[in-house]
C-alpha cells in the first residue's frame, strides 16, 4: 500500500473530525461545512500539491470514453439500415438527392409526431432536407434494429435522436454539416 504525503496525512487528520461532526448535522448545517473546507483549501492550496503531483491530469490520449462502444454500434446500425431508411421510393418530402437526409419515425395518433413533420417540412424549404416518413408500426423490425421505440424518433446518417426535438436543435444540425 502507498504511503501517503505528510501533507496529505496532515490535511486528512485535520479533516477528519469535521466529517465525523458532518455526521450529526443536520442537511442544510452540512453547507457551512463544505464552504469552510472550501476555503481552508483556497487560503492553503499547497495542501493538495501532492495530489495533484501524484495524480496530475489526465493526457488526452488516456481519456476513455465510456460510450465509445455503444457509439460506433450506433454507426455500424446506422450504415446497415441507410438504404432502407433513406430509399427515395419511400414516402417523405424534400428533393430526392438533397444534401441532407433524416428519416422521422412516427405513430398515429401522435400529436408530437404531426408537430415533428411539420417542422421538418418548413425546414425543408430552408435547407437541402429530404425526409422520409416511417410509421413505427410499419417499419417495426427497421425500428428495432435501430433500438428505437420512441416516437417521434429522428435519423441521420450518423445519429440517432430519440423522442421529440425542438426545431432550433434540428436547424442547429443542419448548419453543422
Amino acid at each position: 500500500m502507498p504511503r501517503l504525503n505528510s501533507a496529505v496525512a496532515l490535511f486528512l487528520g485535520l479533516l477528519s473530525p469535521l466529517c465525523a461532526l458532518a455526521q450529526d448535522l443536520p442537511t442544510q448545517s452540512r453547507s457551512p461545512l463544505g464552504e469552510a473546507i472550501r476555503a481552508t483549501l483556497i487560503e492553503n492550496p499547497d495542501l493538495l500539491a501532492p495530489l495533484r503531483a501524484q495524480n496530475g491530469p489526465p493526457e488526452r490520449s488516456a481519456l476513455i470514453n465510456i460510450y465509445a462502444d455503444d457509439m460506433q454500434a450506433d454507426l455500424s446500425a446506422l450504415a446497415r439500415a441507410a438504404p432502407r431508411l433513406f430509399d427515395p421510393a419511400l414516402p417523405g418530402f424534400g428533393a430526392q438527392q438533397a444534401a441532407h437526409r433524416i428519416a422521422l419515425f412516427t405513430r398515429k395518433e401522435c400529436a408530437e409526431c404531426a408537430v415533428a413533420e411539420s417542422e421538418l417540412r418548413t425546414l425543408s424549404q430552408a435547407y437541402d432536407l429530404r425526409v422520409t416518413l416511417l410509421d413505427m408500426d410499419e417499419y417495426a423490425e427497421l425500428a428495432r434494429d435501430l433500438d428505437l421505440d420512441l416516437a417521434p424518433s429522428y435519423v441521420f446518417g450518423d445519429m440517432m435522436l430519440r423522442g421529440a426535438m425542438p426545431a432550433i436543435v434540428l436547424e442547429r444540425y443542419l448548419r453543422r454539416k
